[in-house]
C-alpha cells in the first residue's frame, strides 16, 4: 500500500501507470514546459508536452502530501485567501533576487528551527523549513516522522495524521521505492531524500492564517552499487496553509501542484558513488529567508 492507494490519489492518473511502481508517489498531471515561441525550424521553439511516465515524479515530499493532503483537507483549516498585506514597494522582479530578511531564528523544537516571527517573512520561513522536513529522509522513519509532524503542524491534527501516515508508510510500500520492509536501507546502498527550497510566495494572510506556496525541487532514490531505484530529481510547489498556534506557525493542511520545471540541462550524470558521497558530504539548510 502506498499513500497514493491509502488515500486515492491514484484516482488522477490517466491510465497506463498501474505497472510503475513510483506512480504511488504523486506526480499524476503531465509538466507542460512552455519555451518561447519561434520560427518552426528554430531549435529553441516551444517543445512538445513531455509524456510524464518519463519524468518519474518521485521526492520524499510527495510521500507525505500524498497521504497528508487527503487527511489535512478533510480536517478543514484556514480557507482565507485574502490578499497579503503590508506589500513590498520594490520591482516586482526584485524581490527574488535581492538578499533580504532579517535575523534568523534562534529557537529549534528538535532539529526543525521554530520561533517565526508573526509576519509575512516568518511565514514564508516556516513554510520553507516545514518543507525540507517533510521532504528528508527522516519521514521513513517512524520515530523521526512523529518528531517531524509533532514539530511542524497544529497540534489539533497531530494524531490523525500520525495514523493516517504510519498506515501509509506500509512494507509494500518501502518495498517500491527500493527500501527494506521494515522501511531501513539495503545493506551497501545509501538512501537520499531531500527537498530544496527555490523560493517562497505569500498568498493569502489575514489575522492567525497564512497561505504560503514554496516552489522547491527535490532528490530521492537510492546510491551504490546495484541500486534498482536510482536517485532522480523533480520540480514541485507546496501550498502550505499555516495557523498561528503557540506563538508560532503550523501546518493545518497542505497540497501539491507539479513545476515550474526547468528545460532540463546538458548535465552528465553523477554516478552511484557520487551521488552518495554529496549527500554524506553537504549538509541540508534548516533556514530560508
Amino acid at each position: 500500500m502506498s499513500p497514493g492507494d491509502e488515500h486515492d490519489y491514484r484516482g488522477r492518473d490517466q491510465g497506463g501507470r498501474g505497472d510503475d511502481p513510483y506512480s504511488t508517489l504523486g506526480g499524476t498531471r503531465q509538466t507542460r514546459t512552455r519555451l518561447p515561441d519561434g520560427d518552426p525550424g528554430d531549435p529553441h521553439a516551444r517543445r512538445p508536452v513531455r509524456n510524464s511516465r518519463s519524468l518519474v515524479m518521485v521526492t520524499g515530499v510527495v510521500v507525505l502530501l500524498v497521504a497528508a493532503i487527503a487527511f489535512a483537507n478533510r480536517g478543514g483549516g484556514s480557507d482565507d485567501d485574502a490578499s497579503p498585506g503590508g506589500k513590498s514597494s520594490r520591482a516586482a522582479g526584485s524581490a527574488p533576487t535581492a538578499a533580504t530578511g532579517t535575523k534568523p531564528v534562534e529557537g529549534k523544537n528538535g532539529t526543525i528551527p521554530s520561533g517565526f516571527a508573526r509576519d509575512e517573512q516568518g511565514a514564508q520561513s516556516a513554510a520553507a523549513n516545514y518543507a525540507v522536513a517533510l521532504g528528508s529522509a527522516g519521514m521513513f522513519n517512524s520515530d523521526t516522522r512523529r518528531d517531524i509532524i509533532e514539530a511542524t503542524h497544529d497540534p489539533a491534527v497531530v494524531s490523525q495524521l500520525r495514523a493516517s501516515l504510519d498506515a501509509a508508510y506500509s512494507p509494500s510500500f518501502y518495498a517500491n521505492v527500493g527500501l527494506n520492509k521494515d522501511g531501513t536501507t539495503p545493506t551497501g546502498l545509501t538512501f537520499i531524500s531531500r527537498t530544496v527550497p527555490v523560493g517562497t510566495k505569500v498568498v493569502g494572510m489575514s489575522g492567525d492564517a497564512a497561505t504560503v506556496e514554496v516552489w522547491c525541487t527535490g532528490l530521492v532514490g537510492l546510491a551504490g552499487e546495484g541500486a534498482t531505484k536510482p536517485v532522480t530529481g523533480t520540480w514541485f510547489t507546496i501550498s502550505q496553509k499555516l495557523k498561528w498556534v503557540a506563538e508560532d506557525w503550523k501546518i493545518s493542511s497542505s497540497s501539491q501542484t507539479e513545476g515550474p520545471t526547468p528545460v532540463n540541462g546538458d548535465n552528465r550524470a553523477s554516478t552511484a558513488d557520487d551521488m552518495a558521497a554529496a549527500v554524506d558530504g553537504y549538509g541540508g539548510f534548516t533556514y530560508a529567508r
